[in-house]
């Protein structure tokens, strides 16, 4: 790959379209990209204005208006996160592989890129929720007899439970979402109250992993789902996350791509710096709930005897 062939606004393009594709938590589904334009480089600060309520009062023909001075609250936007990616290719490795590493190197580096970025936001969505809207630690039944017993809830009961959440801080309907792990997929495989998408007829089959609809939410899959953490007992417990894409502020840019030669050697270099930031600034639009275990049901099927 000489240095003369390399074209700088097509590998950030490929680079920008794989890694767009992977997201999750930080995909326009889930998260407000509407800053991204004013990223120049790290350290960078969105300042994000929010606009106070005027008061709504009872009108009589007798009685002067009142006017209310509004107020703004400032909340900053910091793009407080850098990664990079730098690999270089030998000329005679090429020529033995007789193909090109540039496209399979980025591909790679398109996938590191999402696990950091995905995992930063999804790590800031589960500490972000208001603590009113914490469902707390479950139970949730896969398998069994398929019926929630004593210490148990199903998936769609979790479900219901972290819409009741947003439903009481007033959290708009449309757009809602609720990212979960394979396990929690697994547990509502057989349960009628989902709808796979790919049988909905939308034209959003499979996008950035979206599989299931069902109480209000689409439902997405990812292999990044944070855990609790820390050293208490439930530091190995799934974080279920549900809301609405304007409760939460992601912004991306990868700004730097270059390519060059090393002078010792017979090597080309490529390398190229991605950085980002978020920020929950609606904590009344996310809602969480932690699960301890995916467990057999254990509730008896109710049995009709006769009339």
């Amino acid at each position: 790959m000489a240095v003369t062939t390399f074209i700088p606004e097509l590998w950030n393009a490929t680079l920008l379209k794989k890694y767009e594709s992977a997201l999750v938590y930080a995909q326009a589904s889930v998260a407000n990209r509407n800053y991204e334009g004013e990223i120049k480089a790290q350290g960078d600060t969105v300042h994000i204005g929010s606009i106070s309520d005027p008061g709504v009062r009872s009108y009589s023909a007798a009685t002067p208006l009142t006017f209310d001075d509004l107020t703004t609250t400032d909340q900053t936007l910091v793009i407080d996160q850098a990664d990079y990616f730098a690999f270089k290719v030998n000329d005679v490795d090429k020529v033995q592989a007789r193909g090109d590493y540039g496209g399979p190197a980025l591909e790679r580096a398109a996938y590191k890129l999402r696990a950091k970025a995905d995992g930063f936001a999804g790590g800031l969505l589960k500490a972000g929720a208001a603590a009113a809207n914490k469902v707390g630690r479950v139970k949730v039944v896969s398998g069994g007899t398929q019926i929630a017993g004593a210490g148990q809830t199903t998936a769609y009961e979790l479900l219901v439970s972290l819409a009741n959440k947003l439903n009481k801080q007033d959290v708009p309907l449309e757009g809602r979402y609720v990212v979960v792990d394979p396990d929690f997929i697994a547990a509502i495989a057989k349960d009628d109250r989902f709808i796979a998408v790919d049988s909905s007829g939308s034209s959003e089959v499979l996008r950035n992993g979206v599989l299931y609809r069902a109480a209000g939410f689409d439902i997405m899959m990812t292999n990044t789902v944070p855990t609790v953490g820390g050293s208490g007992a439930d530091k190995d417990d799934k974080v279920i996350v549900a809301g609405i894409p304007g409760a939460f502020t992601f912004a991306t840019q990868i700004i730097k791509t270059e390519a060059g030669r090393i002078e010792a050697g017979f090597d080309d270099y490529v390398k190229g710096l991605n950085v980002y930031g978020a920020k929950v600034t609606i904590p009344e639009g996310i809602a969480t709930a932690t699960v301890q275990a995916y467990e057999p049901g254990t509730g008896a099927t109710t049995v009709v005897v006769g009339p």
